[in-house]
Protein backbone atom coordinates (compact mmCIF):
# COMPACT_ATOMS: atom_id res chain seq x y z
CA UNK A 1 0.00 0.00 0.00
CA UNK A 2 2.20 3.25 -1.22
CA UNK A 3 1.41 6.56 0.70
CA UNK A 4 1.57 10.24 -1.36
CA UNK A 5 2.48 12.90 -0.29
CA UNK A 6 1.63 14.73 3.26
CA UNK A 7 -1.38 17.55 2.61
CA UNK A 8 -1.53 20.67 5.10
CA UNK A 9 -5.06 21.98 6.07
CA UNK A 10 -6.31 23.70 8.47
CA UNK A 11 -8.73 21.98 10.92
CA UNK A 12 -11.24 23.61 13.33
CA UNK A 13 -10.21 22.01 16.70
CA UNK A 14 -14.02 22.88 18.02
CA UNK A 15 -15.42 20.67 15.21
CA UNK A 16 -12.98 19.20 13.03
CA UNK A 17 -14.17 20.92 9.93
CA UNK A 18 -11.16 21.21 7.04
CA UNK A 19 -10.44 24.21 5.38
CA UNK A 20 -7.31 24.45 2.84
CA UNK A 21 -6.99 27.53 3.99
CA UNK A 22 -6.90 28.95 7.72
CA UNK A 23 -9.33 31.21 8.30
CA UNK A 24 -10.46 33.73 11.91
CA UNK A 25 -14.26 32.07 12.21
CA UNK A 26 -15.09 28.63 11.22
CA UNK A 27 -18.36 28.35 9.37
CA UNK A 28 -19.72 25.35 10.72
CA UNK A 29 -19.62 26.07 14.49
CA UNK A 30 -18.90 29.42 14.02
CA UNK A 31 -15.67 29.49 17.00
CA UNK A 32 -13.35 31.85 16.39
CA UNK A 33 -9.48 31.18 16.39
CA UNK A 34 -9.52 27.50 16.46
CA UNK A 35 -8.22 26.72 13.16
CA UNK A 36 -4.89 24.35 13.51
CA UNK A 37 -2.28 23.65 10.80
CA UNK A 38 -2.46 20.01 10.42
CA UNK A 39 -0.05 17.68 8.26
CA UNK A 40 -2.36 14.34 7.16
CA UNK A 41 -0.53 11.29 5.17
CA UNK A 42 -3.46 9.87 3.48
CA UNK A 43 -3.42 6.37 2.03
CA UNK A 44 -4.05 5.42 -1.78
CA UNK A 45 -7.16 3.37 -1.94
CA UNK A 46 -6.45 -0.22 -2.48
CA UNK A 47 -8.62 -1.80 -5.48
CA UNK A 48 -8.97 -4.90 -4.32
CA UNK A 49 -12.25 -5.51 -3.27
CA UNK A 50 -14.24 -8.89 -1.74
CA UNK A 51 -18.58 -9.17 -1.54
CA UNK A 52 -19.66 -9.42 1.90
CA UNK A 53 -22.36 -11.40 3.23
CA UNK A 54 -25.64 -10.15 4.59
CA UNK A 55 -26.81 -11.45 8.07
CA UNK A 56 -30.77 -11.49 9.27
CA UNK A 57 -32.30 -10.23 12.27
CA UNK A 58 -33.56 -13.11 13.35
CA UNK A 59 -30.38 -14.58 14.88
CA UNK A 60 -30.06 -15.47 18.12
CA UNK A 61 -28.21 -13.27 20.54
CA UNK A 62 -27.76 -13.36 23.83
CA UNK A 63 -27.18 -10.16 25.92
CA UNK A 64 -23.27 -9.20 26.40
CA UNK A 65 -21.69 -10.36 29.72
CA UNK A 66 -21.65 -7.64 32.48
CA UNK A 67 -19.89 -7.80 35.81
CA UNK A 68 -19.55 -5.16 38.88
CA UNK A 69 -17.28 -2.15 38.40
CA UNK A 70 -17.31 -2.36 42.38
CA UNK A 71 -18.61 0.97 42.52
CA UNK A 72 -22.91 0.54 42.50
CA UNK A 73 -23.33 4.42 41.74
CA UNK A 74 -21.14 3.67 38.25
CA UNK A 75 -22.92 0.32 37.92
CA UNK A 76 -26.02 2.24 37.89
CA UNK A 77 -24.70 4.76 34.91
CA UNK A 78 -23.27 2.15 33.26
CA UNK A 79 -26.71 0.04 32.42
CA UNK A 80 -25.60 -2.41 35.40
CA UNK A 81 -22.01 -3.20 34.62
CA UNK A 82 -18.76 -3.07 32.53
CA UNK A 83 -19.27 -4.61 29.42
CA UNK A 84 -16.53 -6.77 27.78
CA UNK A 85 -15.18 -5.21 24.96
CA UNK A 86 -16.87 -2.22 25.43
CA UNK A 87 -15.17 1.30 24.71
CA UNK A 88 -16.04 3.86 27.31
CA UNK A 89 -15.81 8.06 27.25
CA UNK A 90 -15.57 9.85 30.07
CA UNK A 91 -15.13 13.60 30.43
CA UNK A 92 -15.25 15.92 33.00
CA UNK A 93 -13.26 19.88 33.77
CA UNK A 94 -9.84 19.79 34.99
CA UNK A 95 -10.03 18.69 38.79
CA UNK A 96 -13.27 17.88 39.04
CA UNK A 97 -11.90 13.66 39.69
CA UNK A 98 -11.96 11.74 36.63
CA UNK A 99 -8.22 10.38 37.02
CA UNK A 100 -9.18 9.48 40.79
CA UNK A 101 -12.10 7.89 40.49
CA UNK A 102 -10.44 5.65 37.40
CA UNK A 103 -7.86 4.81 39.69
CA UNK A 104 -10.61 3.71 42.05
CA UNK A 105 -11.82 1.96 39.78
CA UNK A 106 -8.72 -0.32 38.67
CA UNK A 107 -7.09 -0.66 42.00
CA UNK A 108 -10.41 -1.91 43.52
CA UNK A 109 -10.98 -4.65 40.28
CA UNK A 110 -7.69 -5.60 40.56
CA UNK A 111 -7.78 -6.45 44.12
CA UNK A 112 -10.91 -8.99 43.09
CA UNK A 113 -8.50 -10.71 40.54
CA UNK A 114 -9.54 -8.34 37.66
CA UNK A 115 -6.44 -7.89 35.15
CA UNK A 116 -6.58 -4.11 34.79
CA UNK A 117 -3.97 -1.23 33.30
CA UNK A 118 -3.71 2.27 33.88
CA UNK A 119 -1.57 4.21 31.51
CA UNK A 120 -1.13 8.08 32.03
CA UNK A 121 -0.19 10.59 29.55
CA UNK A 122 -0.29 13.68 31.61
CA UNK A 123 1.65 12.04 34.70
CA UNK A 124 4.90 10.59 35.63
CA UNK A 125 4.32 6.95 37.08
CA UNK A 126 5.70 8.83 40.91
CA UNK A 127 2.65 11.07 40.46
CA UNK A 128 -0.15 8.37 40.00
CA UNK A 129 2.04 6.02 42.94
CA UNK A 130 1.11 9.41 45.37
CA UNK A 131 -2.03 9.25 44.18
CA UNK A 132 -2.37 5.99 44.92
CA UNK A 133 -1.09 6.14 48.62
CA UNK A 134 -3.13 8.97 49.60
CA UNK A 135 -6.09 7.01 48.83
CA UNK A 136 -4.94 3.43 50.45
CA UNK A 137 -4.54 1.85 47.12
CA UNK A 138 -0.57 1.52 47.28
CA UNK A 139 -0.98 -2.48 47.14
CA UNK A 140 -3.67 -3.09 44.29
CA UNK A 141 -1.71 -5.03 41.99
CA UNK A 142 -2.90 -2.92 38.55
CA UNK A 143 -0.04 -1.88 35.96
CA UNK A 144 1.14 1.26 35.73
CA UNK A 145 2.42 3.16 32.39
CA UNK A 146 3.46 6.01 31.36
CA UNK A 147 2.90 6.42 27.73
CA UNK A 148 1.64 8.38 24.87
CA UNK A 149 2.78 6.74 21.48
CA UNK A 150 -0.41 4.58 20.36
CA UNK A 151 1.55 1.88 18.50
CA UNK A 152 3.58 1.21 21.63
CA UNK A 153 0.50 1.17 24.01
CA UNK A 154 -0.94 -1.40 21.47
CA UNK A 155 2.40 -3.98 21.11
CA UNK A 156 2.36 -3.50 24.72
CA UNK A 157 -1.37 -4.65 25.04
CA UNK A 158 -0.70 -7.09 22.71
CA UNK A 159 1.87 -9.19 24.90
CA UNK A 160 -0.31 -8.96 27.76
CA UNK A 161 -3.10 -10.43 26.52
CA UNK A 162 -4.45 -10.80 30.09
CA UNK A 163 -5.54 -7.42 30.51
CA UNK A 164 -9.20 -6.85 30.90
CA UNK A 165 -9.77 -3.65 31.46
CA UNK A 166 -7.39 -0.65 30.18
CA UNK A 167 -7.86 3.01 30.87
CA UNK A 168 -6.42 5.74 28.82
CA UNK A 169 -5.42 8.96 30.56
CA UNK A 170 -6.31 11.42 28.64
CA UNK A 171 -7.08 10.68 24.42
CA UNK A 172 -5.73 14.35 24.17
CA UNK A 173 -2.21 13.46 25.22
CA UNK A 174 -1.98 10.12 22.91
CA UNK A 175 -0.10 10.52 19.38
CA UNK A 176 0.08 7.72 16.47
CA UNK A 177 3.66 8.54 14.66
CA UNK A 178 2.23 8.22 11.28
CA UNK A 179 0.32 11.62 11.68
CA UNK A 180 2.91 14.70 12.23
CA UNK A 181 0.39 17.13 13.59
CA UNK A 182 1.12 17.66 17.46
CA UNK A 183 -0.98 15.49 20.07
CA UNK A 184 -4.94 17.20 20.77
CA UNK A 185 -5.24 17.97 17.54
CA UNK A 186 -8.46 16.11 15.53
CA UNK A 187 -6.66 14.01 13.20
CA UNK A 188 -4.34 12.71 16.18
CA UNK A 189 -7.44 12.39 18.67
CA UNK A 190 -9.71 10.53 15.98
CA UNK A 191 -6.71 8.31 14.96
CA UNK A 192 -5.60 7.18 18.35
CA UNK A 193 -9.25 6.54 19.65
CA UNK A 194 -9.62 4.93 16.27
CA UNK A 195 -6.68 2.34 17.00
CA UNK A 196 -7.12 1.59 20.80
CA UNK A 197 -10.57 1.05 20.24
CA UNK A 198 -10.23 -1.40 17.32
CA UNK A 199 -7.48 -3.06 19.48
CA UNK A 200 -10.04 -3.15 22.62
CA UNK A 201 -12.90 -4.85 20.33
CA UNK A 202 -10.38 -7.47 18.49
CA UNK A 203 -9.40 -8.33 22.29
CA UNK A 204 -11.96 -7.88 24.04
CA UNK A 205 -10.52 -5.63 26.33
CA UNK A 206 -12.75 -2.94 28.19
CA UNK A 207 -11.49 0.28 27.33
CA UNK A 208 -12.02 3.57 28.91
CA UNK A 209 -11.06 7.01 27.82
CA UNK A 210 -10.63 10.48 29.70
CA UNK A 211 -11.37 13.21 27.25
CA UNK A 212 -10.75 17.04 27.95
CA UNK A 213 -13.85 19.06 27.45
CA UNK A 214 -13.72 22.84 26.31
CA UNK A 215 -14.99 25.81 27.77
CA UNK A 216 -18.53 25.10 26.99
CA UNK A 217 -18.52 21.80 28.65
CA UNK A 218 -18.28 19.93 25.32
CA UNK A 219 -15.90 16.76 25.42
CA UNK A 220 -12.75 18.37 23.53
CA UNK A 221 -11.99 17.11 19.98
CA UNK A 222 -14.00 15.76 16.63
CA UNK A 223 -17.52 15.01 17.69
CA UNK A 224 -16.45 11.37 16.03
CA UNK A 225 -15.59 10.38 18.94
CA UNK A 226 -18.43 10.36 20.83
CA UNK A 227 -19.91 8.02 18.12
CA UNK A 228 -16.81 6.01 17.90
CA UNK A 229 -17.20 4.75 21.63
CA UNK A 230 -20.08 2.44 23.13
CA UNK A 231 -21.11 5.25 26.27
CA UNK A 232 -20.17 8.75 26.81
CA UNK A 233 -20.06 9.90 30.63
CA UNK A 234 -19.80 13.23 31.90
CA UNK A 235 -18.44 14.19 35.49
CA UNK A 236 -20.29 17.01 37.11
CA UNK A 237 -19.89 19.02 39.51
CA UNK A 238 -18.70 22.73 41.01
CA UNK A 239 -14.77 22.31 41.70
CA UNK A 240 -15.37 23.72 45.23
CA UNK A 241 -17.95 21.56 46.22
CA UNK A 242 -17.82 18.11 47.57
CA UNK A 243 -20.63 16.46 45.32
CA UNK A 244 -19.53 14.97 41.88
CA UNK A 245 -22.22 13.15 39.31
CA UNK A 246 -21.55 11.37 36.45
CA UNK A 247 -23.77 11.41 34.00
CA UNK A 248 -24.06 9.26 30.90
CA UNK A 249 -25.41 11.25 27.42
CA UNK A 250 -25.02 7.37 25.26
CA UNK A 251 -24.96 4.53 26.32
CA UNK A 252 -25.17 1.68 23.55
CA UNK A 253 -25.96 -1.10 26.62
CA UNK A 254 -28.05 0.79 29.16
CA UNK A 255 -30.65 3.91 29.35
CA UNK A 256 -29.27 7.69 29.47
CA UNK A 257 -29.57 10.37 31.59
CA UNK A 258 -28.58 8.27 34.43
CA UNK A 259 -26.39 9.77 37.23
CA UNK A 260 -24.72 8.47 40.02
CA UNK A 261 -23.61 10.77 43.11
CA UNK A 262 -20.33 10.69 44.58
CA UNK A 263 -18.94 12.98 47.65
CA UNK A 264 -15.22 13.64 47.58
CA UNK A 265 -13.18 13.01 50.58
CA UNK A 266 -10.23 12.68 51.76
CA UNK A 267 -10.23 8.97 50.85
CA UNK A 268 -11.13 9.63 47.36
CA UNK A 269 -14.74 9.38 46.03
CA UNK A 270 -17.36 8.10 48.28
CA UNK A 271 -20.86 6.99 46.73
CA UNK A 272 -24.02 8.83 47.75
CA UNK A 273 -26.87 5.50 48.08
CA UNK A 274 -29.53 8.24 48.94
CA UNK A 275 -28.84 11.99 46.58
CA UNK A 276 -32.45 13.30 47.83
CA UNK A 277 -31.51 13.27 51.67
CA UNK A 278 -28.39 14.79 50.81
CA UNK A 279 -29.27 17.67 48.53
CA UNK A 280 -32.42 18.57 51.02
CA UNK A 281 -30.26 17.98 54.80
CA UNK A 282 -29.29 21.89 54.77
CA UNK A 283 -32.89 22.72 53.92
CA UNK A 284 -34.41 25.72 55.89
CA UNK A 285 -38.49 25.16 55.62
CA UNK A 286 -39.68 28.27 57.52
CA UNK A 287 -37.87 30.52 54.53
CA UNK A 288 -39.50 32.24 51.50
CA UNK A 289 -38.42 31.34 48.21
CA UNK A 290 -37.88 28.09 48.03
CA UNK A 291 -39.95 25.02 46.90
CA UNK A 292 -38.54 21.31 46.98
CA UNK A 293 -38.73 19.44 43.46
CA UNK A 294 -39.44 15.95 42.69
CA UNK A 295 -37.54 14.84 39.77
CA UNK A 296 -36.32 12.16 37.43
CA UNK A 297 -32.64 11.62 36.45
CA UNK A 298 -33.21 8.84 34.54
CA UNK A 299 -34.64 5.88 36.27
CA UNK A 300 -33.75 7.43 39.54
CA UNK A 301 -36.17 10.12 41.92
CA UNK A 302 -34.32 12.68 42.87
CA UNK A 303 -35.21 15.53 45.25
CA UNK A 304 -33.51 19.10 44.90
CA UNK A 305 -34.19 22.32 46.81
CA UNK A 306 -34.91 25.35 44.66
CA UNK A 307 -34.45 28.72 45.65
CA UNK A 308 -34.69 31.93 44.07
CA UNK A 309 -34.02 35.69 45.37
CA UNK A 310 -35.62 38.80 44.08
CA UNK A 311 -34.24 42.69 45.15
CA UNK A 312 -35.15 45.84 43.94
CA UNK A 313 -32.61 46.91 41.25
CA UNK A 314 -31.31 50.35 40.38
CA UNK A 315 -30.12 49.63 37.03
CA UNK A 316 -32.03 50.10 33.83
CA UNK A 317 -31.61 46.33 32.87
CA UNK A 318 -32.24 44.28 36.01
CA UNK A 319 -30.13 41.13 36.05
CA UNK A 320 -31.74 37.66 35.71
CA UNK A 321 -28.69 34.66 37.31
CA UNK A 322 -29.44 31.26 37.02
CA UNK A 323 -27.22 28.30 38.82
CA UNK A 324 -28.08 24.89 37.57
CA UNK A 325 -31.21 25.63 34.85
CA UNK A 326 -31.76 27.04 31.71
CA UNK A 327 -31.89 31.16 31.76
CA UNK A 328 -34.31 30.78 28.31
CA UNK A 329 -36.63 28.46 30.63
CA UNK A 330 -36.71 31.26 33.29
CA UNK A 331 -37.35 33.66 30.96
CA UNK A 332 -40.58 31.83 29.43
CA UNK A 333 -41.49 31.13 33.39
CA UNK A 334 -41.48 34.87 34.74
CA UNK A 335 -43.03 35.86 31.12
CA UNK A 336 -46.06 33.46 31.80
CA UNK A 337 -45.57 34.83 35.82
CA UNK A 338 -46.70 38.08 34.25
CA UNK A 339 -49.38 38.02 32.12
CA UNK A 340 -51.20 34.55 33.74
CA UNK A 341 -50.45 34.86 37.22
CA UNK A 342 -50.29 38.81 37.52
CA UNK A 343 -47.27 39.41 39.27
CA UNK A 344 -45.03 41.78 37.45
CA UNK A 345 -40.64 41.30 37.71
CA UNK A 346 -39.72 43.84 35.63
CA UNK A 347 -37.49 46.09 37.84
CA UNK A 348 -36.62 43.34 40.16
CA UNK A 349 -33.48 42.04 40.00
CA UNK A 350 -33.51 37.63 40.21
CA UNK A 351 -31.40 34.58 41.49
CA UNK A 352 -32.62 31.43 41.06
CA UNK A 353 -30.49 28.61 42.07
CA UNK A 354 -30.79 24.52 42.56
CA UNK A 355 -29.01 23.52 45.38
CA UNK A 356 -26.16 20.96 46.01
CA UNK A 357 -24.75 21.75 42.51
CA UNK A 358 -27.43 19.68 40.29
CA UNK A 359 -28.31 21.08 36.87
CA UNK A 360 -31.93 20.21 35.97
CA UNK A 361 -33.33 19.57 32.47
CA UNK A 362 -36.32 18.49 32.50
CA UNK A 363 -39.43 20.70 32.12
CA UNK A 364 -41.23 19.13 35.12
CA UNK A 365 -39.59 21.94 36.97
CA UNK A 366 -41.40 24.51 35.69
CA UNK A 367 -44.35 24.38 38.78
CA UNK A 368 -41.25 24.03 41.22
CA UNK A 369 -39.59 27.53 39.69
CA UNK A 370 -42.80 29.36 39.75
CA UNK A 371 -43.58 28.49 43.46
CA UNK A 372 -40.02 29.55 43.96
CA UNK A 373 -40.55 32.82 42.61
CA UNK A 374 -43.83 34.13 43.48
CA UNK A 375 -42.70 32.55 47.30
CA UNK A 376 -39.64 35.09 47.22
CA UNK A 377 -42.04 38.00 45.64
CA UNK A 378 -44.99 37.42 47.89
CA UNK A 379 -42.76 37.01 51.19
CA UNK A 380 -44.55 33.90 51.42
CA UNK A 381 -43.37 30.66 52.67
CA UNK A 382 -44.50 27.86 50.87
CA UNK A 383 -46.59 24.96 52.05
CA UNK A 384 -44.98 23.02 54.79
CA UNK A 385 -43.44 19.37 53.66
CA UNK A 386 -44.44 19.87 50.20
CA UNK A 387 -42.85 19.25 46.62
CA UNK A 388 -43.97 20.52 43.32
CA UNK A 389 -43.65 18.86 39.62
CA UNK A 390 -45.29 20.37 36.14
CA UNK A 391 -44.91 21.74 33.32
CA UNK A 392 -45.96 25.38 32.35
CA UNK A 393 -47.23 26.37 29.37
CA UNK A 394 -47.63 29.72 27.65
CA UNK A 395 -51.47 30.02 28.58
CA UNK A 396 -50.45 29.08 31.68
CA UNK A 397 -51.82 25.31 32.03
CA UNK A 398 -50.06 23.12 33.83
CA UNK A 399 -49.29 19.58 31.74
CA UNK A 400 -48.84 16.19 33.53
CA UNK A 401 -45.37 14.70 33.05
CA UNK A 402 -44.06 11.41 33.46
CA UNK A 403 -43.26 8.97 36.11
CA UNK A 404 -45.39 11.19 38.70
CA UNK A 405 -46.08 7.75 41.10
CA UNK A 406 -42.26 7.74 40.98
CA UNK A 407 -41.76 10.64 42.60
CA UNK A 408 -44.59 10.75 45.15
CA UNK A 409 -43.35 7.78 46.57
CA UNK A 410 -39.68 9.40 46.92
CA UNK A 411 -41.51 12.25 48.56
CA UNK A 412 -43.27 10.32 50.74
CA UNK A 413 -40.00 8.35 52.03
CA UNK A 414 -37.99 11.61 52.36
CA UNK A 415 -40.98 13.09 55.14
CA UNK A 416 -42.73 15.05 52.91
CA UNK A 417 -46.90 14.66 52.85
CA UNK A 418 -48.05 17.23 50.43
CA UNK A 419 -47.56 17.35 46.60
CA UNK A 420 -48.83 20.15 44.22
CA UNK A 421 -49.09 18.39 40.76
CA UNK A 422 -50.53 18.82 37.93
CA UNK A 423 -54.17 17.56 37.06
CA UNK A 424 -54.82 14.30 35.44
CA UNK A 425 -51.76 13.03 36.58
CA UNK A 426 -51.41 9.21 36.07
CA UNK A 427 -50.46 8.05 39.84
CA UNK A 428 -51.99 5.94 42.40
CA UNK A 429 -52.87 7.08 46.15
CA UNK A 430 -50.78 7.06 48.91
CA UNK A 431 -51.62 6.81 52.66
CA UNK A 432 -50.25 10.03 54.41
CA UNK A 433 -49.70 11.85 51.30
CA UNK A 434 -52.10 14.61 50.43
CA UNK A 435 -51.90 15.34 46.48
CA UNK A 436 -53.35 18.97 45.50
CA UNK A 437 -54.10 18.38 41.61
CA UNK A 438 -54.36 22.23 39.64
CA UNK A 439 -54.47 23.23 36.13
CA UNK A 440 -53.39 26.53 36.02
CA UNK A 441 -50.42 28.52 36.87
CA UNK A 442 -53.38 31.16 38.84
CA UNK A 443 -54.27 28.44 41.29
CA UNK A 444 -51.13 28.89 42.89
CA UNK A 445 -53.34 32.13 44.80
CA UNK A 446 -54.66 29.58 46.80
CA UNK A 447 -50.60 29.04 48.73
CA UNK A 448 -49.61 32.46 48.18
CA UNK A 449 -52.02 34.72 48.22
CA UNK A 450 -54.41 37.02 46.13
CA UNK A 451 -51.59 40.10 45.69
Amino acid sequence: MKHSKSITQFVCQECGYASKKWSGKCDECNSWNSFVEENNVPVTKSKSSKALQFESLDSVVTPPPRFSSAILELDRVLGGGLVKGSAILIGGDPGIGKSTLLLQLVANLSIKNIKTAYITGEESIEQVRLRAARLGLSSAPTKLMAATNVNDIISSIRENRDIELLVIDSIQTMFVPEFSSSPGTVSQVRAAAHEIITMAKQLGIIVILVGHVTKDGQIAGPKVLEHMVDTVLYFEGENGGHFRMIRSVKNRFGGVNEIGVFEMGDMGLVEISNPSSLFLSLRDRNISGTSVFAGIEGTRPLLSEVQALISPSVMAMPRRAVVGWDINRLAMVLAVINVRYGLNFGEKEIYLNVAGGLKINEPAADLSMASALISAAVNTPAPDNSIFFGEIGLSGEIRAVSHANIRLKEALKLGFNKAIIPAKSKYQSLPDMEIIEISHIKQLKDFYGKR
